[in-house]
């Protein structure tokens, strides 16, 4: 199988098994997550998060630690601060966990987060968005395996793992009377801190955003690279436009 069929082999299984099961739930609006892989500092501390919070059950199959450099890092400080593994540094980014565990403790296999953001691309907005939702809604509910629900995926097989950083938060529920005249439960989009976390709100979210845009680095490292390029060959087509159309006039001037 050559290295595209894997990549789009691996895309489509991150999707499947995001929605397997469980679908998107209808009227949850997606937060806009404030995306700009070229701020390297903060795509930096989202390597870090990743690989602190993400890599012991999601695996990066598709990205080798030495890419890492392409952020700025060293050598030593991708072995001393992101490699927690016996792992050498030329290798991809894979999970210890045994799958056949995974999917005892979870019901599936977590999927690998290579190119989520791009799997999560729709019309609601973009994958990195609802990364950043997704981690804005989790809640505690005793009734699921894990002990943990989520808003924007409901019945979710992932425990919260950001919990004790954002702190414990009680959702806050409001009344409305459905088509058959019966009274329901809804979400108000407001939430109570039941516990406080290791970060402040604001915090919080600046932290989600710089997981963000390192996901959004990672599905596509070249990226900026490429825009930089694009930009100096426009700029050149520009420049050659006006030549050859000036050369074009000066050429026929004198032709009657």
């Amino acid at each position: 199988m050559s290295v595209f069929n894997k990549l789009l082999s691996g895309l489509a299984l991150a999707l499947g098994l995001l929605t397997a099961g469980s679908a998107t739930a209808e009227g949850i609006a997606l937060d806009h997550a404030r995306v700009k892989t070229t701020d390297l500092p903060s795509v930096q501390r989202g390597a870090k998060i990743f690989a602190n919070y993400c890599l012991s059950c999601h695996a990066a199959s598709y990205m080798r630690y030495t890419r890492l450099q392409d952020l700025g890092l060293t050598e030593d400080e991708i072995k001393n601060n992101l490699i927690f593994t016996t792992q050498q540094i030329g290798e991809t980014m894979k999970v210890a966990m045994d799958p056949a565990e995974g999917k005892k403790w979870f019901g599936t296999n977590p999927p690998d987060l290579t190119l989520i953001t791009r799997a999560r691309e729709g019309h609601g907005g973009s994958g990195a968005d609802y990364v950043y939702t997704l981690f804005r809604n989790f809640y505690r509910d005793p009734g699921t395996a894990t002990g943990w629900n989520n808003f924007l995926f409901p019945r979710i097989a992932m425990p919260d793992p950001l919990w004790q950083l954002q702190g414990e938060r009680k959702p806050i529920f409001g009344t409305h009377t459905g088509e058959n005249g019966k009274k329901e439960q809804v979400f108000t989009g407001r939430w109570e801190q039941v516990t406080p976390g290791t970060l402040t709100p604001l915090q919080y979210d600046q932290m989600l955003g710089d997981l963000v845009n390192y996901l959004q680095w990672m599905g596509e490292p070249a990226a900026n690279k490429r825009v930089a390029i694009g930009v100096w060959v426009l700029l050149f087509l520009a420049l050659f436009t006006i030549l050859a159309w000036r050369l074009n006039a000066s050429y026929w001037k004198d032709v009657k």
